[in-house]
């Protein structure tokens, strides 16, 4: 695989917009401060499993902070059951098509959103 480079100022803007200082950053992502001043100032390559975790954890794609593409919202969301099993068991109910329920979830969801009007 060839190596993948963050953009450090996508980096920084996805922080900013989601209103965290470095501080914050890193420990979102677990990191020392320093340490994630290294990705942010590109002193430091993550790697792509890295990369992957920061898109996850900052609400973005890595595509976005690699530079492949321009929008930056996320195309796919990581849902721990141990992180919320409320939402994990309401997404796998909606995501089984065999599931009676499902028509009426997204019935129920599209109503709420105000999508059922359009």
């Amino acid at each position: 695989m060839a190596e993948v480079i963050i953009l450090p100022e996508r980096l920084k803007k996805v922080r900013e917009e989601r209103g965290l200082n470095k501080a914050e950053a890193a420990r979102l992502l677990g990191l020392s401060k320093m340490g994630y001043l290294r990705y942010e100032s590109a002193a430091r390559t993550p790697s792509y499993q890295m990369i992957i975790f920061m898109a996850q954890k900052l609400k973005t794609s890595a595509d976005y902070l690699t530079g492949t593409v321009s929008d930056p919202e996320p195309k796919e969301y990581v849902i721990s059951k141990a992180d919320d099993p409320a939402l994990f068991a309401l997404i796998s109910d909606v995501i089984d098509q065999k599931n009676p329920s499902r028509d009426r979830l997204l019935a129920y969801y599209k109503r709420l959103k105000g999508l059922d009007k359009q």
